[in-house]
C-alpha cells in the first residue's frame, strides 16, 4: 500500500490545480486518473476564453483571482504565453434589450472594460455577421484565448518537480474508511492510503462519492458540441474577436485559419467518453449560417465534451460534513479552465486548514459560496447540519 497526505481523484484541469499548490505546501500527494492521460474528458477538449464577464457572480470572481496567475506565472511555469489576446462580442437579436443592457451594466459594475457596439460597428468587428438580425452588442476586448495544454501540463510538470506523484489508468474499485485514513484500491488491485482524499472526478465525482459511502450532491454531466467550418478563400479571420449570442445558443472563434463552432449545447447525459451527435452538429451548422453570410458544404471535424454542473450552476469546493477527510472539488461546467489557478489555491488552504487568501476575500469569495452545504445545492444536507 503506497501512502501520502492526500489523494486526488481526477488528473483533469481542477485535480491538477489543486495538487500544484498543495504540493506547494510540502504536501505529499498523489494523483489517481482513470484514463492514460489527464484531462481526456472535459480539459483536453475545452475551447477556453478568460473573460471576467463569463459564467455566474463566483465564476467571475474566481476568475479575477486568477487573473494575476495567468498574466504573471511562476517562472518557467510554462515556455509559452497562457493568455493570447482574443477579444469577446455578444450580439443581442431583437426582444433582448433588456438582457443586452444587463450585460452592459453589469460587466461595468464589475470594473470590465465593456463596451457597447452598434449593428453597423458589429459588422465591422466580424464582416460576415448578418448585422439586420441584431439590436446591438456588448464587447470585451481583453477577453484573452487560454493555451488550455500549456496551463494544464504546466500544473502537472510543476507538480512532478514538487515530488507530486500522478498513476494513470488508475480506475477507482473501491473507497473504503478505517480509524484514520482512506484506502482506495483499483482496479488492478494497487492500493492508496490517505486521511484526505479530493474528488476531483468531473462528471463521476457522484459515482465516487458513491463507492465512498458518502451522500451524491446530484452532479448533471452535459454535453457540449463542437466542429471546425472553413472559411471562404480571402477571408482572413485571425484578428476576430469570440462571437456568441446573448442566448447563448451559438458561439464560434478563429482557429487556425477556420472557425471552430458551438450551438453551446448542454444536453444531460451520463458519465462517459462522449461523442458528437449528428443533429448537434446541423444545429451548430444551421445556426451559424442563419446569422452570417457563410454558406457551409461539408463540415470538418467535430468533437464533444463534458460540462457537469450542480443545480444551482455554481462549483463546490468544501469537505463533506458527514464525512471526516472527503472533500469535494467539482462542477466547475464550462469555466473550470478560466478559473483554475483561484480554484486550486483556494482548496489546497481549505484541505490545509488555512484561511483562504486576502485578494480573494476582497473580490467577496467565501467558503460559504462554494460549501457543499449551501442552501439550494442538496437542502437536506444543508438543513442537517445548519
Amino acid at each position: 500500500m503506497t501512502s501520502a497526505d492526500i489523494i486526488i481523484i481526477g488528473g483533469g484541469i481542477a485535480g491538477m490545480s489543486a495538487a500544484y499548490f498543495l504540493a506547494q505546501k510540502g504536501k505529499k500527494v498523489i494523483v489517481l486518473e482513470r484514463e492514460d492521460q489527464p484531462g481526456y474528458h472535459s480539459t483536453g477538449r475545452s475551447a477556453a476564453l478568460y473573460s471576467e464577464t463569463y459564467g455566474p457572480k463566483i465564476i467571475r470572481k474566481m476568475s479575477t483571482a486568477s487573473r494575476s496567475f495567468f498574466l504573471t506565472p511562476p517562472e518557467g511555469f510554462t515556455d509559452h504565453p497562457i493568455l493570447t489576446p482574443r477579444g469577446m462580442m455578444i450580439a443581442g437579436m431583437p426582444g433582448e434589450e433588456k438582457e443586452l443592457q444587463e450585460l452592459l451594466t453589469e460587466g461595468r459594475a464589475n470594473g470590465a472594460d465593456v463596451q457597447a457596439l452598434s449593428p453597423a460597428q458589429i459588422g465591422e468587428l466580424i464582416p460576415i455577421i448578418d448585422t439586420t438580425q441584431f439590436i446591438g452588442g456588448a464587447l470585451e476586448p481583453a477577453a484573452m484565448d487560454i493555451d488550455v495544454h500549456a496551463l494544464h501540463w504546466g500544473f502537472i510538470r510543476h507538480f512532478k518537480q514538487m515530488n507530486g506523484e500522478i498513476i494513470t489508468r488508475a480506475d477507482v474499485a473501491k473507497i473504503e474508511k478505517t480509524d484514520e485514513n482512506w484506502v482506495i484500491t483499483t482496479s488492478r488491485n494497487d492500493q492508496f492510503s490517505a486521511p484526505v482524499i479530493v474528488n476531483a472526478a468531473g462528471a463521476w465525482v457522484d459515482e465516487i462519492a458513491k463507492a465512498a459511502n458518502v451522500t451524491p450532491l446530484g452532479i448533471t454531466p452535459k454535453r457540449r458540441t463542437a466542429v471546425m467550418v472553413d472559411l471562404p478563400a480571402g477571408i482572413n479571420a485571425e484578428k476576430w474577436h469570440m462571437t456568441a449570442t446573448i442566448d447563448e445558443g451559438l458561439y464560434f472563434k478563429p482557429d487556425a485559419g477556420r472557425l471552430l463552432v458551438s450551438p453551446a449545447d448542454a444536453t444531460p447525459t451520463t458519465p462517459q467518453d462522449v461523442q458528437p451527435e449528428e443533429l448537434d452538429v446541423a444545429i451548430a451548422i444551421d445556426r451559424l449560417m442563419t446569422v452570417t453570410s457563410l454558406k457551409v458544404g461539408r463540415p470538418g471535424e467535430s468533437w464533444a465534451g463534458l460540462r457537469s454542473f450542480f443545480a444551482d450552476g455554481d462549483p463546490v469546493s468544501g469537505f463533506d460534513p458527514a464525512q471526516n477527510g472527503f472533500y469535494w472539488l467539482a462542477g466547475q461546467g464550462g469555466y473550470g479552465i478560466q478559473t483554475a489557478p483561484a480554484m486550486g489555491e483556494f482548496a489546497a488552504c481549505l484541505i490545509c486548514g488555512e484561511d483562504i487568501p486576502a485578494g480573494m476575500k476582497k473580490l467577496g469569495i467565501t467558503q460559504e459560496a462554494l460549501s457543499p452545504t449551501r442552501p439550494g445545492l442538496l437542502p437536506e444536507i444543508a438543513e442537517a447540519t445548519s
